[in-house]
């Protein structure tokens, strides 16, 4: 548009020098007409030099203005067209749902949608737009080799019900009973099938689910619920999170299928849903989903029916909310001044009083009711009585059992807010209420830790000058023990006779000395010192000192202690003051809502990733050792990057950016020193860490800001991450054990490429932690671990960072070798082409 706006300007310009003769209209006309023949023709864009050389060409049909402006439009958007960027992975994946939403769109008349099996899941186009959402979801080129799958073959079969279900899974055996049991998994075609039934649900029934509702959703994810407590529910009087745990069973199924003929009249794909629950393909648990981490046991579409089952109940809370907050006739102090017009006429109309009374005018809401679910995590807030607590959280634990058939934790207890320093615990974070410091107070804490960090800064320099002193005595006497030996330097000293006299025959002067060190610690009894630099420094370094200066740096100490303490009582002086003067409501304001991240648990998580001991120090881990470098860094890599988005909303995160930094950062330093044997420091200059994601404390900002850039569309939409794991709880380690004798392919669907290497699956999060079973729960079903796997060199680095989950690994492909090997054992012939003919292998 800019182009053509100066187009015209250069043509009324050209027009306004080019005036025709003021003897009439038809002279105006005729020269914009030349002008129009001679400078906007299509043959008049040569060069001027190539006129000069060339013959005049014939002259050419003029071309009107319109159709010039035109042709320049075209020219502009073609140009734009050039100049824009290739579309990236989860644009592609946005554009194959938006076609598959268009033809379920046609399908709906009167409120429902009709004949969605037959018209949009059993069409080729659909099948193969699911298929490329598949190998989208598995970081593959769609322009690369595609699997073996007839899509039109496959659309016929479903549109005749001639598609069995069971023949189209496989089960995986854990290989210790009671680790696990059995898992059942959908095969290539019906993976296909299920990610375009997923794709027609969501455009259902994704409209309809209320603002209470989070996860796997666009726009409500996980940090827009952590975004919901913290912000909009202000400061309650109870808390409560629901814990439930059911296996799917036909009540469960049954209800499940009659919420979806509400919005769906199709018998056939009905019909599939049940099939497929049937033969136990769709794995969904409630009380232990993994939130999102795209791991096999969840199953591509249990996150929208996960919502959909759960979605009953969040209009229940509606209606539990507009029950109490209408009819409650209790006092509570909430956080604002006056009541909701739309309340007292709801609260009039159901009273059967008049909305224009006098006393309306003043009343204030006496209930509030607040909610928020994470998938299949409840946490509910109210502000008002305990009795009124009790009364709605009675109502919804009962609608949970008795409606939804759901099995329902009987230690469920209220939490009072303001008295609850431990704080609750939702979605593997913790809720807890703090005061807000006024201005005041932050001056006197601010001006306290300055002194603070001032005498701590001095006793650091006094401690490491003594330390100094001290070592230099041990060398010292050390090097006139060794002398004592050499008769011929005549170095011998009354002192040092008498120190000889504890030396026995054939004792060498390295272990006479620690004799005599040992029988001084004696004479000083300084066994209970912590170490050798308190013992240096104490004992050694600061009885030599003049008396005069250590008492004046001991004063110095005293002081500065002594002024913190003071100023500690008056800020509880002041404290008190603010709360006789002001009033309550003005108390209850510095109240804030806080969200933090378990420390104390990612700490244990550390070590029991290996990347830390018991005193919380960094060291090397011995499972990546043999690995290449770049996949040494990348696993640290994907450590620090998901952990860092999926925390990012806490108000802990300096404090977690810190611990994750120094254990991670440093971990990764010393599993690289100890497989190239080679000093920390030379380690940390030959590897450019910042590079690869895993800053420094200082340039950790400047690192994580490019970061959140590029995943910016996967954090705000939680719909399309689903596949891959975007939270970082779940991590794992590969072990290469051997180089196959024949040449497989990778294990990710819709990967062509070669694995060089077979690598068993070693998972860190399958322990279960009953404390923390919110937002941690145990992350891989135990059939699946210690497993081989074959994948290529890409792949294995994306498992690591995180950029895809085990939901893209085709594990078909195991049952597939181990009849291979079962064969070979038995002696019988291996027909080599016929597993290459199947589709997922």
């Amino acid at each position: 548009m800019s182009f053509l706006a100066s187009g015209r300007g250069r043509l009324l310009r050209e027009l306004s020098r080019r005036r025709p003769p003021r003897h009439g209209q038809g002279g105006r006309a005729a020269c914009f007409r030349r002008y129009v023949a001679h400078h906007l023709s299509l043959d008049g864009v040569d060069d001027a030099a190539e006129k000069a050389v060339e013959p005049p060409p014939a002259l050419a049909p003029p071309v009107s203005l319109a159709k010039s402006l035109a042709s320049l439009a075209e020219e502009s958007a073609a140009a734009a067209q050039r100049q824009r960027k290739p579309l990236s992975r989860m644009e592609r994946k946005r554009l194959a749902e938006l076609r598959i939403k268009k033809r379920v769109k046609a399908q709906y008349l009167n409120g429902k949608f009709y004949d969605l099996m037959g018209k949009v899941v059993a069409n080729a186009d659909t099948l193969e737009d699911a298929y490329d959402i598949v190998r989208l979801n598995s970081n593959v080129d769609l322009a690369s080799a595609k699997d073996d799958v007839c899509f039109v073959t496959l659309a016929e079969q479903l549109r005749s019900s001639a598609f069995d279900v069971g023949v189209n899974t496989f089960s995986v055996v854990a290989k210790r009973q009671g680790r696990g049991g059995r898992l059942v998994l959908p095969r290539l075609n019906l993976k296909v099938v299920q990610e375009a039934v997923r794709v027609v649900l969501e455009v259902v029934y994704r409209p309809q689910f209320s603002k209470i509702s989070h996860g796997c959703r666009s726009g409500r994810g996980y940090h827009s619920a952590l975004r919901f407590i913290a912000n909009e529910i202000g400061v309650p009087d109870w808390c409560f999170t629901v814990s439930m745990h059911k296996e799917v069973d036909s009540n469960v199924t049954s209800k499940l299928i009659s919420l979806i003929k509400e919005k769906i009249e199709d018998t056939q794909l009905v019909a599939f849903m049940q099939d497929m629950f049937d033969a136990k393909v769709i794995n969904l648990v409630f009380g232990e989903y993994p939130k999102g981490h795209g791991l096999p046991q969840e199953g591509v579409l249990a996150p929208i029916l996960m919502n959909l089952y759960l979605d009953s109940f969040d209009h229940e809370v509606f209606r539990i909310c507009l029950k109490h907050e209408g009819l409650g006739s209790e006092a509570t102090k909430v956080s604002e001044p006056h009541g909701s017009n739309l309340r007292r006429w709801f609260r009039s109309q159901l009273k059967g009083r008049d909305e224009n009374i006098e006393d309306q005018k003043d009343c204030q809401t006496k209930i509030r009711l607040y909610a928020c679910r994470y998938m299949d995590e409840i946490f509910v807030a109210v502000a008002g009585s305990r009795n009124a607590a009790e009364v709605i959280k009675s109502e919804i634990v009962a609608y949970l059992r008795k409606s939804l058939y759901l099995d329902i934790d009987d230690r469920l207890y209220l939490m009072p807010v303001r008295r609850n320093s431990r704080g609750l615990q939702f979605a593997g974070i913790v809720v807890r209420v703090e005061t807000k410091e006024n201005a005041k107070l932050k001056a006197v804490h601010k001006l306290k830790e300055k002194i603070g960090l001032f005498a701590s800064q001095k006793q650091e320099i006094w401690d490491a000058m003594n330390l100094r002193v001290g070592k230099k005595w041990l060398a010292y006497g050390l090097r006139r023990v060794k002398e004592s030996e050499i008769k011929s330097l005549g170095l011998s000293t009354p002192l040092l006779d008498h120190v000889a006299q504890f030396r026995k025959e054939g004792m060498k002067t390295d272990h006479w000395f620690k004799t005599l060190l040992k029988v001084w610690m004696q004479d000083v009894n300084a066994k209970n010192e912590l170490n050798e630099d308190v013992l240096l420094s104490k004992y050694i370094a600061e009885p030599a000192l003049p008396q005069d200066l250590r008492d004046a740096f001991y004063n110095f100490q005293k002081q500065a202690k002594d002024y913190i303490s003071s100023e500690t009582a008056a800020t509880e002086a002041l404290l008190s003051n603010l709360k006789n003067k002001e009033s309550i409501s003005a108390c209850t304001d510095g109240d804030v809502i806080k969200i933090h991240a378990p420390l104390r648990y990612i700490q244990k998580c550390l070590h029991r990733y290996g990347l830390i001991n018991l005193e919380g120090f960094p060291r090397h881990v011995s499972a990546l050792v043999l690995q290449d470098d770049d996949l040494i860094v990348s696993w640290f890599a994907g450590i620090i990057n998901r952990w860092m988005r999926w925390f990012s909303e806490v108000d802990n995160f300096k404090e977690l950016q810190l611990m994750l930094v120094e254990c991670v950062r440093k971990s990764c330093i010393r599993t690289l020193s100890a497989k190239y044997r080679m000093y920390e420091k030379l380690t940390e200059k030959r590897f450019e860490l910042d590079d690869h994601g895993i800053p420094r404390v200082e340039d950790f900002e400047a690192i994580i800001k490019p970061l959140e850039s590029t995943y910016s569309l996967a954090s705000t939409d939680e719909a399309l991450m689903y596949g891959i794991s975007c939270s970082g709880l779940f991590v794992l380690t590969l072990s290469r054990v051997r180089v196959p004798a024949r040449q497989f392919k990778c294990f990710v669907i819709g990967c062509q490429s070669a694995s060089p290497s077979m690598y068993v699956l070693h998972v860190k999060e399958k322990q279960r932690f009953p404390g923390w079973r919110t937002g941690f729960a145990s992350s891989i079903h135990g059939s699946l671990d210690g497993r081989r796997i074959g994948l290529c060199t890409q792949h294995v680095k994306d498992l690591y960072l995180g950029h895809i989950s085990l939901q893209s690994v085709d594990f078909d492909s195991l049952v597939n070798i181990a009849c291979i090997c079962e064969r070979q054992l038995s002696g019988m012939p291996v027909d080599y082409s016929k597993i290459e003919s199947e589709p997922t292998f």
